[in-house]
């Protein structure tokens, strides 16, 4: 899965949920892509329309989220915390599930990564992995 060409990922992505849809055995990633998608039931009519959901564009400024950028981040967050990369990251996730369940700490904390993200674009650095940890910190004090 691991491409920049939007289309492939996109494909990808349908692949998995029409073999989610049917049945068929996955493997690892592809659970988890699926998994990532059905906990997303308001992308899944995108979803129905293959030709659609690889041509649709979802300029930023039109205010409309990018279903697949935004399940991708989810799954990027994961594999953050299954890695504990930055180190330390598995158990804020941790804390944050505790206290929030896994989908809305998972939102919270993709919020983070997302800027950590846009900064080291603007800036044409890595991401600072420890201003990240910092934001994802405070998102634990009360």
């Amino acid at each position: 899965m691991i491409t920049q060409d939007r289309d492939q990922l996109r494909h990808y992505y349908l692949t998995c949920w029409q073999k989610k849809l049917a049945g068929e055995t996955l493997n690892e990633l592809e659970e988890q892509v699926s998994e990532v998608i059905a906990e997303h039931p308001e992308y899944h009519e995108v979803l129905q329309d293959p030709e659609l959901a690889i041509a649709q564009e979802y300029p930023a400024d039109a205010g409309e989220t990018n279903p697949f950028l935004h399940m991708s981040l989810h799954i990027g967050l994961q594999e953050q915390v299954v890695t504990d990369r930055p180190a330390g990251i598995r158990q804020i996730y941790q804390q944050m599930i505790a206290r929030s369940g896994v989908h809305q700490a998972e939102h919270q904390m993709m919020h983070l990564l997302i800027e950590s993200l846009w900064m080291a674009q603007r800036n044409e650095t890595a991401p600072d992995e420890k201003i990240y940890l910092e934001g994802l910190q405070n998102l634990l004090e009360p």
